[in-house]
């Protein structure tokens, strides 16, 4: 057994707190590797900026999860070394069994979810009520899920929205004893939220409701990558195909921010941003073969776009 608090981490119940009062939204950006984790510390400690780094069930597979519980601790002294010791929560993003959020507890994760949403409401309680339990005698936080986001990310497959159902938060919420709760309200995962005709749209009138009956309780937006559509026309100029991406304008992301929505997660738009810069090293520099040559590029354009979503769309810079 791994404690988070020996890694220099720290959990999520305070960092929410300050949020919701303060009407900012802490960034949780994923990451599978040493350069998104470098861009993430870099574009935090600039911004002074606390932060959830996020581990899928994807990544753990991907790095190794004792490789990754080490780059967390890492990232903890790198922003030391670069003069910010900013708060660092590592969570673990939807996590689908008790089994697994048990895993990653005993890892040295200060928080997980346990998204039980696919399944029918009892069962949904019982699962996130039995990670509640065994995470809160670790002091881990936990967040659970209400509604099912459409999209793909990794391991997370969904046809379609089922928006959630604010008559069910409050029973929810006693019930499981969680310290966040994930709605749906319109975000998708991955870069193909909507197609080309369709208006974007987060329902916030869902949003407002809840926020009404379990006044000042965090709340949790996943699927929020905005698919800047800038980053995309460079890919595809470099050689890529991604046609009809469109995500969520972020202006909605900022108005949601102000509320009781202390955690947004993005994913995509990083996953986006490394992929043009790397796209555009290699097309105009065929000949290299140094990995360096294009992942410090892909790790800046990351870095600032991480900067950008904290400053102009999240609003927790100065806020560590």
């Amino acid at each position: 057994m791994v404690s988070y608090k020996d890694l220099g981490l720290v959990n999520s119940r305070e960092l929410f707190k300050k949020a919701i009062n303060g009407g900012y939204a802490i960034p949780a950006f994923n990451f599978n590797n040493m350069e998104q984790m470098q861009a993430i510390i870099q574009a935090c400690v600039e911004t002074k900026s606390p932060v959830i780094l996020q581990v899928s069930s994807g990544a753990r597979k991907y790095a190794n999860q004792t490789i990754l519980r080490y780059m967390a601790q890492g990232g903890v002294e790198y922003a030391k070394e670069l003069g910010c010791n900013i708060p660092i929560v590592l969570h673990l993003d939807h996590g689908d069994s008790f089994e697994l959020c048990k895993s990653c507890i005993e890892y040295g994760f200060s928080s997980v979810m346990i998204d039980g949403s696919s399944k029918p409401y009892q069962e949904n309680i019982e699962l996130t009520r039995k990670v509640v339990e065994y995470a809160h005698q670790y002091d881990v936080t936990v967040e659970g899920e209400l509604g099912v986001l459409a999209g793909v990310e990794d391991d997370v497959k969904a046809e379609s929205h089922t928006y959630t159902r604010p008559e069910e938060v409050e029973d929810f919420v006693s019930k499981t004893g969680v310290d966040s709760l994930a709605i749906s309200i319109g975000t998708s995962h991955g870069a193909y939220k909507f197609k080309p005709g369709q208006k974007p749209e987060i329902r916030l009138d869902i949003l407002h409701e809840i926020e009404k009956r379990i006044p000042g309780f965090p709340i949790v937006l996943h699927g929020s990558s905005s698919v800047p559509q800038d980053i995309v026309a460079e890919i595809n100029h470099y050689g890529g195909h991604l046609k009809d991406s469109i995500g969520i304008p972020e202006d909605q992301l900022r108005e949601a921010a102000k509320s009781a929505v202390c955690k947004i997660n993005i994913d995509s738009d990083g996953r986006l941003a490394m992929t043009a810069a790397i796209r555009k090293v290699l097309v105009e520099h065929p000949e290299e073969f140094d990995p360096r040559k294009y992942l410090g590029p892909a790790r800046e354009k990351l870095k600032q776009l991480y900067i950008h979503k904290i400053n102009n769309v999240l609003g927790s810079n100065d806020k560590m």
